[in-house]
Order: C-alpha cells, then sequence, then structure tokens
C-alpha cells in the first residue's frame, strides 16, 4: 500500500492513502458498524426484547387506539382482558374508542395483563 505520512514537529501527523483505499476502509468501517449493529440487536433479542410488527407500530401512527392495537395482537376479545384487568367490558371499550381515560390503576392493569409499559399506551 503506498501511504504518505506527513510528520509535525518529528510525529506522525497525517497519513495520505490512495483514494481507492480510502473507500475501502469506509467501507470496511460502516460494515463493522453494521456488524456491532446486528450483535447488539440478536443479544437485545437474546435478553427477551420483543420485536414490534410493523402493522402494530403503523396502526398505533396512524392514531388507532393503542390499547385496542396491542389488545388484537395479543389476541385478546374485549371481554377477556376486561375479566383479566377486573373492570367491565363496556368499560373497556369507552376506554378504546376514547370515550373514558380509564384510572391510572386500570391502565397499569391493562399494560400488566399485556405485557406493556405505560409508554406503549400512553401518548405524550
Amino acid at each position: 500500500m503506498n501511504i504518505q505520512i506527513i510528520e509535525r514537529e518529528g510525529q506522525p501527523e497525517w497519513a495520505v492513502i490512495p483514494y481507492a483505499t480510502y473507500l475501502r476502509l469506509t467501507e470496511d468501517a460502516e460494515m463493522l458498524q453494521d456488524i456491532h449493529a446486528y450483535d447488539a440487536a440478536k443479544q437485545a433479542l437474546a435478553d427477551g426484547e420483543e420485536l414490534v410488527p410493523s402493522e402494530v407500530t403503523y396502526a398505533i401512527l396512524d392514531g388507532r387506539n393503542p390499547i385496542k392495537v396491542w389488545r388484537e395482537h395479543r389476541g385478546f376479545t374485549q371481554q377477556r382482558l376486561a375479566e383479566t384487568t377486573g373492570i367491565s367490558t363496556p368499560y373497556l371499550s369507552q376506554i378504546e374508542s376514547g370515550k373514558r381515560q380509564g384510572t391510572t390503576e386500570v391502565l397499569a392493569a391493562i399494560v400488566k395483563a399485556l405485557g406493556l409499559s405505560l409508554d406503549d399506551i400512553v401518548s405524550s
């Protein structure tokens, strides 16, 4: 490899390399970053992090109620989720339709039943 070293006060300051070598090094650096990101993602999955399907994400971004979206994704009926959380089905329906807010205790019970966090269902 043809490298020119430029010194300053007797110490190497710059290395001038052929452009093709520069391109290869930047591609290699980007590939290494991708490998690290892949390894981190695999570890997160091994540690129990959940992959969220795009359908869930897009439904919530499109303005659908996050509780309803997650409930359907988890395979719960309104009745089953209501029974699991100790509330009535009409109350859950009103929360999902936006007619009622739901108390902190009810929302906490819902996220526990669905395996979520409050951040997953409450927009900021």
